[in-house]
């Protein structure tokens, strides 16, 4: 297995990402049925919208997982924050940084994976938009191009929540 790198602005990305106020956060219908979507889109058993702290990724939304974190060295979003790029991975357990990963070789058992980075700056990747299957599958451009859509709206809703808190903070003072 191989563990995601860190990002080169990793201290200023995770000052973004606690500013933010959506770790451990409460359910958000918005964007529960942005992942009730994207499961039912792409036909996958999961789906998740990740954000990536120090030790861990948490899930503001997840479809299909019971957990609602697991922890960052063995996570296949963090490669996606590290790197700030969308990654397919269609056989985990033919690829060298996956295949001995406990994700894969334990439940869920993952095989397929597919991950889009949420920006909240242009330098500021704090999360994904994945999905996740327990069979290898192909992934088209065109896959990757409704997934892209998606992530885009899960943005919006982060941008959402920031003005949500900001208001709230205004009004308190």
């Amino acid at each position: 297995m191989i563990a995601p790198d860190m990002p080169h602005n990793e201290v200023e990305r995770l000052t973004v990402l606690r500013d933010l106020q959506l770790l451990d956060s409460e359910s958000d219908k918005g964007f529960d049925r942005l992942t009730e979507l994207a499961t039912q889109i792409f036909d996958v058993p999961m789906s998740m919208i990740t954000l990536i702290d120090e030790e861990r990724q948490w899930f503001k939304s997840h479809q299909g997982l019971k957990v609602c974190e697991t922890p960052r060295r063995i996570s296949f979003c963090g490669h996606v924050v590290a790197d700030g790029q969308p990654m397919v991975v269609n056989n985990a357990l033919r690829d060298a940084r996956f295949s001995d990963n406990p994700l894969v070789t334990e439940d869920p058992f993952i095989r397929f994976y597919a991950g889009y980075p949420l920006f909240v700056e242009p330098e500021a990747c704090v999360g994904t938009l994945c999905l996740i299957g327990m069979l290898p599958r192909a992934f088209e451009e065109t896959d990757m191009q409704r997934l892209r859509l998606l992530a885009a709206q899960a943005e919006e809703l982060i941008q959402l929540h920031i003005l949500r808190v900001q208001a709230n903070q205004r009004d308190r003072a």
